[in-house]
């Protein structure tokens, strides 16, 4: 019960890509060439550098300390750090990854960023940090109201910080209806885990803050706004460490991490079932009608209400928690997170 996600009708994929179902390999390969009009062939490469490609740039980034400016993942899967200068730039590139060299430190974005946070939050905005443009974003829905102020001290910010308009609410992704349901909501089934040796589910705190009995067992824990992860205690007996692919078959999943922008990623819920699409930033703050979510990852995957709670992944690495959606994108807790939060471990 790691997640629902929905048969994919695709063609399958000419060659098996390691550590992904043929299901999901599908439709991540799919969404690849769609939006970046690539061949299946090169999507499929896509997929098997980006996981190492991933753990490059962690590497890097932790051996530059404070001289980078973040990393991604570019159209081809591959690690591009920003960095500050020439000495930053041979590092980078000596340890295997492509170096960008930017304007502006790690620090200097995050001051401008918490200029921005430490205004009053306005619900339906957004603020992230895009490590490819080397900017802070502050995305501004036409249903906010009372974000002048936010506007002004974006201003004052120079090119540090770029401003973007959507339309629609910034809102947390709960329905009524099936999938793990309690008290009249539905949310999707997170992530298996054990806890203390017992077997758990890793889910929205939004959707456990609200309901204390689910139909898999009692909530346990729930932290929203701020964060948007919660427990529920799993009762019936089972928990595969695998996402249900609804026609039979599953993808596994065997690790977690925290994603990168330019991976491309699969989402799973029992509304939209299986969608695919590219992390566009991470370390998003939210501001839901609620409260603030920070440290989000934004992504191009569609969510609809009722996907709330399921699984962000890229081939078998969890990525993430459905938090919500707005704007055309959508927004996930990261699952490493929530299970340091908890002291839980993947099944």
């Amino acid at each position: 019960m790691a997640g629902a996600t929905a048969l994919f009708s695709g063609a399958p994929a000419s060659a098996a890509v390691e550590g992904y179902s043929t299901v999901v390999q599908n439709a991540a390969v799919s969404s690849i060439t769609s939006s970046l009009g690539v061949s299946s062939a090169q999507a499929e490469q896509v997929l098997r550098v980006q996981d190492a490609s991933a753990r490059t740039l962690d590497r890097v980034e932790s051996a530059l300390a404070g001289r980078h400016a973040g990393g991604y993942l570019d159209a081809a899967g591959l690690p591009v750090v920003n960095v500050l200068d020439a000495a930053g730039a041979a590092e980078a590139q000596r340890a295997g990854a492509t170096a960008n060299v930017v304007k502006f430190s790690m620090s200097q974005l995050d001051s401008a960023r918490a200029a921005l946070e430490a205004l009053p939050a306005v619900p339906h905005t957004t603020i992230g940090t895009d490590e490819k443009a080397n900017q802070v974003v502050l995305t501004v829905s036409d249903q906010a109201v009372g974000a002048e102020a936010l506007l002004a001290k974006a201003g004052t910010l120079g090119d540090a910080v770029r401003v973007e308009h959507t339309t629609g609410t910034m809102s947390k992704a709960i329905y009524n209806g099936e999938a793990i349901t309690g008290g009249g909501t539905r949310c999707s089934a997170g992530f298996n885990v054990t806890r203390g040796g017992q077997l758990h589910i890793i889910d929205a705190g939004h959707c456990t803050r609200a309901v204390s009995q689910w139909n898999v067992g009692p909530s346990v824990g729930a932290s929203f706004p701020t964060n948007d992860y919660g427990l529920i205690r799993n009762t019936t007996g089972s928990g595969p460490g695998a996402v249900t692919l609804w026609n039979g078959s599953t993808q596994r999943i065997s690790s977690a991490a925290n994603a990168r922008v330019g991976q491309q990623i699969c989402k799973s819920g029992s509304t939209t079932r299986l969608t695919c699409g590219v992390v566009e930033a991470t370390n998003v703050t939210v501001n839901y009608q609620e409260g603030p979510v920070y440290q989000t990852v934004q992504t191009s995957a569609a969510v609809n209400p009722g996907d709330s709670g399921g699984c962000l992944f890229s081939g078998s690495v969890g990525l993430g928690i459905t938090s919500g959606m707005g704007g055309g994108n959508s927004y996930f807790q990261p699952v490493v997170e929530a299970l340091n939060a908890y002291g839980a471990s993947l099944t």
